[in-house]
């Protein structure tokens, strides 16, 4: 099994950046993809970003792109999500997810992720 911890999440004024960490437990984290989600008040969570087990692949909501950058160090157990030129509709709550998978696919959609985190809020100031 895997844990994960977001941190980083926090009030940034438009246009500015933050970088959330998702901390894992667990010593097989480096076979794990890492996703993004972000969940908005009165709306369905939604995927942001993914990352294959070995960084080989990734990929991008297509709201984020050229914004945000998913990267991992699996040697500390990390997953990080860099954000840059945050809006106000950024805002959210932002999850770090996990399945076991060694495939250079990754998943988009909730349901496929086994693990999750408690989430970090990010609010985005106009």
């Amino acid at each position: 099994q895997v844990q994960l911890v977001e941190s980083g999440g926090g009030l940034v004024q438009a246009g500015g950046s933050l970088r959330l960490s998702c901390a894992a437990s667990g010593r097989t984290f480096s076979r794990y993809t890492v996703g993004w989600f972000r969940q908005a008040p009165g709306k369905e969570r939604e995927f942001v970003a993914a990352i294959s087990w070995t960084a080989g692949s990734t990929n991008y909501a297509d709201s984020v792109k050229g914004r945000f950058a998913i990267s991992r160090d699996n040697a500390k157990n990390t997953g990080y999500l860099r954000m840059n030129s945050l809006k106000p509709e950024d805002t959210a709550v932002y999850y770090c997810a996990a399945y076991l998978s060694t495939s250079t696919v990754v998943a988009t959609t909730p349901v496929a992720y086994d693990y999750w985190g408690q989430g970090t809020q990010v609010t985005v100031s106009s």
